[in-house]
């Protein structure tokens, strides 16, 4: 209950505060290339259940049908706008819009595409699953240049699939195990300190 009312608290102070600069970003996205402001993308949450996650959109709108589900190293489908929206982490800020109605808390193991849920063992879905996903975790910070490593895979699907997948179900499994408010709140501190 505590973790549930840190996170309306904060989100909903954050989307008040961030208000002016989600407006810009926006505009300059919505100037930088046809479509639309938002992407929707559904994600497994707590529990298995499907919902979708909401970020600036940093791609061509085209994006699904030209390539994999995966961000690889300089990736041609990524708009201006995009490339530092995804360097400064703020195309992530929508989803203080999902933290405050509950389909995800600041902290927590990062969402999965199905495809890749699919992957997971019962035991790890069972741990995982069982907290709802969040903005930031461990694995976020531990694989922040994340793209850059899939780039200088020679199959980056299969390398994410095999190498850092499990790598992240297992930070996500430690967190789950460990969690406290004051572990959130470190790992909150810890994500500003690194988009500052």
């Amino acid at each position: 209950m505590a973790k549930r009312l840190f996170d309306i608290a904060c989100a909903g102070l954050g989307l008040l505060i961030l208000l002016p600069l989600l407006i810009a970003l926006a505009l300059w996205i919505k100037w930088d290339s046809p479509g639309p402001v938002l992407f929707r993308q559904q994600r497994v949450g707590r529990f298995g259940k499907p919902f979708y996650i909401h970020k600036f959109r940093s791609m061509r709108v085209d994006a699904p049908a030209l390539g994999p589900q995966i961000t690889v190293g300089e990736d041609p489908r990524i708009t201006r706008s995009g490339r530092v929206l995804r360097a400064a982490k703020l195309d992530e800020l929508p989803q203080l819009w999902d933290v405050l109605r509950g389909a995800m808390s600041l902290v927590g193991p990062r969402p999965e595409v199905p495809r890749y849920v699919a992957l997971y063992t019962p035991e790890q879905r069972e741990l995982v699953l069982s907290v709802r996903p969040g903005i930031t975790d461990p694995a976020s910070l531990h694989f922040r240049n994340e793209s850059e490593v899939l780039a200088r895979a020679a199959d980056p699907e299969r390398e994410y699939a095999e190498v850092i997948l499990p790598a992240k179900l297992k930070l996500a499994g430690e967190y789950v195990r460990q969690a406290s408010l004051w572990t959130d709140i470190r790992l909150i501190l810890a994500t500003l300190r690194r988009i500052l």
